[in-house]
């Protein structure tokens, strides 16, 4: 269905605002790239970052001179899409604390974005988007909290042979998590050596997202390295942690390791496939799910 009037107007509208001086970045969250003839004259190439579902996409982007980053392409809201987006952005050092960021975005399938969201980076997204490595410190890697991300997106989405499951993943202060947390099962990272076993490995998230039909926790070095999976976390009074309503105990086990150590914590829940950061017993982020495969 070819763009309105209105569609047309509206891109364009947004695309004078990017150009003012206030504004340091448009974010523009689409498989769609804009039209030659709506950037020419426009003096926001610099300020324009692409975040697109297909690397393929981000690399012929790059060659014309576009920056670009790649972000799951599993149908989220329109909110939830600017949150990912403006992760994977961060990730890769793209803002700084402090910039306005025009955001632009639009429900999956479509032409024509339809939301705009202005935000300055360092104040928060809703209070949820604290996850860059600033807010959590600088302890953690940004690329392996991007990875563990969208590799909860994935478990969240697909679920395992069709069906939904849940799992935690617990990054950083390993020892004291370890301490914390007893084995329910043999631990299938055992024995393999840490080059073989760091979620920065696509072939490592594949055979996480297998084990994660495995009872308990996946416990993960700051750097990465899987430590164990199928842990069963140890923690203190999870009655003393706030939880929304209607979150069960994956979910308050999760803050509470998060209370009783230094580690953030990343759950997918089993019935909505929701993806939560925690850091210190309090969401940092959260990615609702639109829709799952069935």
């Amino acid at each position: 269905m070819a763009d309105s009037k209105l569609d047309k107007t509206f891109l364009r509208t947004i695309l004078s605002l990017a150009a003012k001086p206030e504004v340091d970045h448009l974010l523009y969250v689409s498989d769609v790239p804009i039209s030659p003839a709506d950037l020419r004259g426009r003096p926001i190439k610099k300020k324009l970052v692409y975040a697109v579902t297909e690397e393929r996409l981000a690399e012929q982007l790059r060659k014309i001179g576009h920056i670009s980053v790649v972000v799951p392409p599993y149908d989220y809201s329109r909110v939830e899409k600017v949150k990912v987006a403006l992760v994977a952005a961060m990730t890769a050092n793209l803002f700084t604390d402090g910039e306005s960021v025009l955001c632009l975005t639009g429900r999956s399938g479509s032409r024509a974005p339809d939301t705009l969201v202005k935000l300055t980076i360092g104040r928060g997204f809703e209070e949820k988007i604290a996850i860059d490595t600033v807010a959590l410190g600088a302890e953690f890697s940004s690329q392996v909290v991007e990875a563990l991300v969208s590799l909860a997106m994935a478990i969240g989405h697909e679920g395992f042979e069709g069906h939904p499951i849940g799992t935690i993943f617990v990054l950083g202060d390993s020892t004291a998590v370890m301490e914390k947390s007893k084995q329910l099962t043999i631990n299938p990272f055992g024995g393999i050596s840490e080059a073989e076993r760091n979620v920065l490995d696509p072939r490592i998230r594949e055979a996480l997202k297998n084990f994660a039909v495995l009872d308990g926790a996946f416990i993960i070095r700051e750097d990465g390295v899987v430590l164990a999976a199928g842990r069963y976390l140890q923690v203190g009074e999870m009655s003393d942690v706030p939880l929304q309503l209607g979150l069960g105990a994956r979910h308050a086990a999760a803050a509470a390791i998060t209370v009783d150590s230094k580690a953030v914590a990343i759950s997918v829940s089993q019935s909505s496939g929701t993806v939560r950061v925690y850091q210190g017993g309090q969401v940092v982020l959260e990615l609702q799910q639109v829709s799952r495969r069935s």
